[in-house]
């Protein structure tokens, strides 16, 4: 190890939310800890020097030893997003280093939204509803094939959604980002094309990260932009859509939703979204599926090394000034 993690407050220390041992390959030069969000700290907070946030304890948790950590140089996610704990950077350390888990959602988060498209699309949920009923009803229901797709938020998740409705016939997928660009598989368009590419879509794809910029993008003029019958899928967070707004189209008919993610988060019982028409809603699920552990572990293993060696951290969001 190159760089001087020692300290008068004893070893520098990681903590990680998978058992250490269950982690192939970790560099040496450090202690390790495993911490999951539970009542007791494995060590003196003080000690820790790289952090591992404890993956869906909610935010209390995760922000909980943060003001006891003064050696701290990392805080690694294992979210993509992490507009949930950009407060805490107000009590990190100077030259304390936020990164994200891009990257190790791609997957699985890729493959719900296709999931949520094909069973929006096809009803799936009618034909539960029916089963639990024991009533065979046949319906002609919309397919994915021949539909125009429409990607906001074109990173590395939205590649990935790409990749898996390229076997579906789609009779096109157009993609928007931050700004345009050009990607092996064609033109990406900037957000402000939007106004004139969504007349044409069927069905829209929300995966882009929750900033200030996209925080209430799909507004009430977004929505009317839709075609009537056209589907909304937002695995992206709850804030990028207007709830009132999305309600309103919703119970009109005029428009379809699938949502993994809501505002507010987690919808609470009551919620007039759970009863509107045409909406189907799973509990934020992108990420927790069987994909999420070994991307987890090969994320952490490689992160851990870097920091050992002074390497450039991969997915560095924000540095404490």
């Amino acid at each position: 190890m190159s760089a001087d993690h020692s300290g008068s407050t004893g070893p520098a220390v990681a903590w990680l939310p998978i058992r250490p041992e269950e982690i192939d390959g970790l560099p040496g030069g450090l202690e390790y800890a495993h911490w999951d969000g539970g009542p007791d700290f494995p060590t003196d907070p003080a000690r820790c020097v790289f952090y591992a946030v404890p993956y869906l304890k909610g935010t209390a948790v995760s922000l909980r030893p943060l003001p006891r950590m003064p050696r701290l140089r990392v805080m690694q996610a294992l979210t993509a997003g992490v507009d949930d704990l950009l407060p805490a950077l107000s009590v990190l350390p100077a030259g304390a280093r936020l990164c994200s888990a891009r990257g190790l959602h791609d997957a699985s988060t890729a493959e719900l939204a296709l999931t949520l498209v094909l069973a929006a699309l096809r009803d799936v949920p009618g034909f539960v509803r029916n089963q639990d009923a024991g009533r065979w009803r046949q319906e002609f229901r919309p397919a994915l094939a021949d539909k125009s797709v429409l990607i906001v938020g074109y990173g590395a998740i939205g590649a990935a959604v790409e990749d898996r409705l390229a076997p579906f016939e789609c009779a096109r997928v157009v993609r928007v980002a931050r700004s345009a660009r050009t990607v092996a598989r064609g033109p990406v368009h900037a957000v402000a094309d939007l106004p004139a590419l969504l007349p044409d879509a069927d069905v829209v794809i929300l995966v882009t990260p929750l900033t200030e910029e996209t925080r209430g993008l799909v507004d009430a003029g977004f929505l009317a932009r839709m075609k009537d019958g056209a589907l909304l899928v937002n695995v992206s967070r709850g804030p990028v859509v207007d709830t009132a707004a999305l309600l309103a189209e919703l119970q009109r008919g005029r428009l379809c939703a699938a949502l993994d993610v809501t505002d507010p988060e987690p919808l609470p019982p009551g919620h007039p979204l759970w009863t509107a028409p045409g909406v189907l809603i799973t509990p934020h699920v992108g990420g927790p599926s069987s994909a999420f552990l070994p991307r987890a572990k090969a994320l952490l293993r490689d992160q851990l090394a870097r920091f050992v060696l002074d390497e450039p951290l991969r997915n560095v969001v924000a540095v404490v000034d």
